[in-house]
């Protein structure tokens, strides 16, 4: 497959396999035959909110920052933050644009941003990112682990995570329930 899935969702089936990525919603944020990069959107740090984390890392806000969950972006670098959020907050050289409207940033610029009058209109803030390596990510979907889906910003920055991957998949007409671990052969 040398499809770019940059930008795309992914939506992990019942048989994944992985229970770090059972029901996981995860955009994709690079893609190439080297390398696949995601943030889980749907998988909340327990008891961090934004807030708290900004305080945490001595980023003083001058405006009120939203209470909203600090997600688990994924299993690797996890003591990592990337924001995804919309392309009104550009940082040079830092920022990775990921499709027309949407970007994320890893430095302290944007949380900086966030915590100011200067914010981008959308964010959200994940620790740690979803990565595979060299065709792993094309045979995981060969597997049948996971569907492709257009991104939607209700779900990249909506905060009703735990029915993020239940949206997800109706949106394609998938009723979540109807699907099966281990899908028959005709």
């Amino acid at each position: 497959m040398d499809t770019d899935l940059t930008g795309k969702l992914l939506i992990a089936l019942p048989g994944i396999g992985d229970p770090r990525f059972g029901r996981s919603v995860i955009l994709i944020c690079a893609h190439s035959p080297e390398f696949a990069m995601g943030i889980v959107l749907n998988k909340p740090v327990p008891d961090l909110t934004l807030p708290e984390l900004l305080e945490q890392l001595n980023v003083p806000a001058s405006i009120d920052v939203p209470d909203t969950f600090v997600l688990s972006g994924g299993p690797v670098a996890q003591d990592r933050g990337f924001v995804l959020h919309t392309d009104d907050v550009y940082s040079e050289g830092a920022t990775l644009e990921i499709d027309d409207d949407l970007c994320m940033t890893a430095t302290r610029d944007i949380l900086h941003a966030i915590a100011s009058s200067d914010a981008p209109r959308r964010s959200v803030m994940a620790l740690g990112y979803s990565g595979w390596g060299a065709g792993q990510l094309e045979e995981e979907l060969a597997e049948n682990a996971w569907i492709v889906s257009d991104a939607d910003p209700d779900i990249i920055f909506g905060g009703s995570h735990e029915r993020k991957w239940r949206h997800a998949l109706a949106r394609m007409g998938i009723d979540s329930g109807r699907l099966q671990v281990d899908p028959g052969s005709c």
